[in-house]
């Protein structure tokens, strides 16, 4: 089920705000002053034996974590580690690829576990995974595993609800993907105005559009509107996603609004993060629902044909420094 027609209305916007910034940190190492003459020997003698520690315990890491790659995915191994009659080891998550067959001699495999192996794994200090997106963390391993269910690095999927999309990525990669691949239309200001057109509204399935992707106060915003059947009843819905956490999605608001012949419908509330899938969100009910009797009535002429013109906008909550209360920072 298509729309036969889609109109975006840009509205003008005096207060589209800086983009992203990419910050550059330097490394500052402290300078080493010049020992007097009487001292060198002592002093050269110390770095060379600090260095020598350094590189000890540099190649004892670097040990540990080679007898912890799996062969078979050049992952690191975590407990259950499997190992086969001879000893090689591999993990629970290849036992099951490679059917019950060591990797490396082919013997059977079993059901034997490498406990040392995994004593070894569990006393280690590692960094978290989403380490090259930015998080700085480094945990044990169970407490590894916990935070990065949760980390506030690890990558967003795509936000697109038109198609089972599988791509991940941070939030600049996203914005391109959606541009380039999905061709989803891009928009600056935090204030919109569409028109949505269906010449037999009559027919309605589940289907969704997501039409635009606002750039506003510096981040990211997905405008959706779909039709579906709640129920036995089918229904239109309009929704804003921030492309973001939800922590800082709390940060913002929107307002949706949608009328005719003297009636109006009006929607305020917070988008929702990414992080929620346009699903969840949607079967939350979490956004302005049309009734498609209603939609009809505001579409006047002879209801068969839905005009709909859905308008809204986008504001950023401020901290009130004197009564502690948040005040909307709005966009003219």
């Amino acid at each position: 089920m298509e729309l036969d027609s889609i109109e975006c209305v840009p509205s003008l916007d005096l207060t589209d705000e800086d983009g992203i910034h990419h910050h550059h940190h330097l490394h500052h190492f402290p300078s080493v002053s010049k020992s007097h003459t009487t001292t060198t020997t002592t002093t050269t003698n110390t770095n060379t034996n600090n260095n020598t520690n350094t590189v000890a315990s540099s190649f004892h890491s670097t040990s540990v974590h080679e007898l912890l790659e799996c062969p078979v995915c050049t992952n690191s191994m975590y407990p259950p580690i499997h190992q086969c009659h001879n000893g090689h080891t591999l993990c629970s998550t290849c036992k099951a690829r490679v059917h019950n067959r060591c990797p490396t001699c082919r013997q059977e495999l079993g059901d034997i576990r490498c406990l040392a192996l995994e004593k070894v794994a569990e006393s280690l200090e590692l960094p978290c995974k989403y380490m090259s997106l930015g998080c700085p963390e480094i945990f044990p391993y169970y407490s590894k595993l916990k935070h990065e269910n949760l980390c506030n690095f690890r990558p967003y999927n795509c936000p697109y609800a038109g198609s089972e999309c599988v791509i991940v990525g941070d939030i600049p990669f996203l914005v391109t993907h959606l541009r380039d691949d999905h061709k989803v239309d891009m928009h600056s200001g935090c204030t919109f105005n569409h028109r949505y057109v269906k010449s037999n509204p009559r027919e309605v399935e589940n289907a969704t559009w997501m039409l635009t992707v606002f750039h506003c106060f510096g981040q990211y915003f997905c405008l959706h509107f779909e039709a579906f059947q709640l129920g036995m009843a089918p229904v239109y819905m309009a929704f804003l996603r921030f492309m973001g956490d939800e922590t800082e999605a709390r940060n913002y608001s929107y307002s949706l609004e949608v009328g005719g012949n003297g009636r109006k419908l009006i929607w305020e509330g917070t988008p929702r993060s990414i992080r929620d899938s346009h699903r969840k969100v949607r079967d939350s009910h979490d956004g302005l629902i049309i009734q498609r009797n209603m939609a009809l009535f505001f579409s006047g002429g002879d209801r068969k044909e839905l005009k709909l013109r859905v308008t809204g906008r986008i504001w950023k909550e401020q901290q009130n420094p004197e009564g502690g209360a948040c005040i909307p920072n709005l966009c003219s």
